[in-house]
């Protein structure tokens, strides 16, 4: 945690001319360190560390957090919304840069947008259809966006094929020689290797456009107005690359339709909620319009079952690895995590028909 004294140094960067009173630490990311500042003439911003173990360069990270930020930053204005309010704004420094090297850290300044809460809970279904109109909105104003000019951050982070032979690999080394306790999931995945490389074969092939893409879909990743619970914002952009809507699409779904926690150990809670896949599909693509493709429309479902496989693939891999990805809190705590996941692709299978006639019918 920084001292105060430090965070007063960072912002002699910024072109702000009031004292800080104070700083707090701010929301519930796992990644980032991240600050709520208040000045002595009322204004707040937020300060982020930016954990540059894992997004690196730092320089790469942030050019793709202003072209991106920018551009919708217009886009709302051009449409009469508030600029300021709407999307995430970088604060620049004196020297008009997007972030600053404090010591051995790197820290980025954005302008607060108050009045505002976040949701780490699905509390009513509504919450989950306004989440879906939050991310179809962020896509449908980076429509026309070029991704082609967005690093990948994180390189094939969605390239199941590469996900597939990693786990392949973790299962022949079994440094940890745990493949024993596991022999029923990695079947379990081998029979569905055939998901894999689907949706990248897609992109590859141009059957469905490249896209800007979130890649953390999640509930909390929405600031809702604190009085009107609607949706104002997506935040945690630092994920943002090139992908398709249909891993954005079926992460959300990974995540929101699981009747259970994600490490739940009794497995007969664990199930797919046909109810919340529909009342997401109908808030994105009545916000999405003709924006998606015909092409796109058709694999919705497939994403969600090959977003929740790849995301079991992971859990598990990293489980065979020795927990070396994951932060866990117990020995088996990556396994019981596949278990979940694997659980609800079973399911979503089951219901696939039904998935693809919602998809039909809106």
């Amino acid at each position: 945690m920084l001292k105060l004294v430090d965070i007063k140094k960072i912002f002699q960067s910024y072109p702000i001319n009031s004292e800080i009173i104070k700083a707090i630490p701010y929301g519930e990311g796992h990644i980032n360190n991240t600050y709520l500042v208040t000045f002595k003439n009322k204004d707040q911003y937020i300060l982020q560390i930016i954990n540059d173990k894992i997004f690196h360069p730092v320089s790469h990270l942030m050019e793709n957090y202003v072209a991106v930020t920018k551009f919708t930053h217009q886009a709302i204005t051009k449409r009469g919304g508030d600029p300021f309010r709407e999307t995430i704004n970088v604060v620049f420094t004196k020297n008009k840069k997007s972030y600053v090297k404090y010591q051995n850290l790197y820290a980025r300044v954005l302008y607060f947008i108050n009045h505002t809460i976040t949701l780490q809970i699905i509390k009513k279904p509504q919450d989950f259809y306004y989440t879906a109109v939050a991310f179809a909105n962020f896509y449908k104003i980076l429509a026309k966006f070029d991704a082609r000019k967005l690093y990948e951050i994180i390189p094939n982070f969605h390239n199941t094929e590469l996900r597939y032979k990693a786990f392949l690999k973790a299962v022949k080394l079994d440094k940890m020689k745990r493949a024993k306790t596991c022999q029923k999931e990695i079947k379990f995945i081998i029979d569905h290797q055939q998901y894999c490389p689907l949706i990248v074969n897609m992109l590859k092939k141009k059957t469905i456009p490249t896209r800007v893409t979130h890649n953390d879909t999640k509930l909390n990743n929405i600031l809702f107005d604190e009085k009107t619970h609607h949706p104002i914002a997506v935040i945690d952009l630092d994920t943002i690359m090139p992908g398709s809507l249909c891993y954005d699409f079926g992460d959300a779904i990974r995540f929101g339709t699981n009747s259970a926690k994600e490490d739940d150990k009794d497995l007969s809670k664990v199930h797919f909620r046909l109810d919340l896949y529909e009342i997401f599909l109908k808030g994105f693509l009545k916000t999405l319009g003709k924006v998606i493709t015909k092409k796109e429309k058709e694999n919705l479902a497939l994403g969600s079952i090959m977003m929740t496989l790849e995301c079991g693939m992971r859990f598990l891999t990293d489980y065979l690895e020795g927990d070396h990805y994951f932060h866990t809190k117990y020995p088996t705590h990556n396994l019981v995590r596949a278990r979940t996941q694997l659980k609800l692709v079973s399911e979503m299978e089951k219901q696939y028909k039904q998935m693809n006639s919602l998809i039909n019918k809106y």
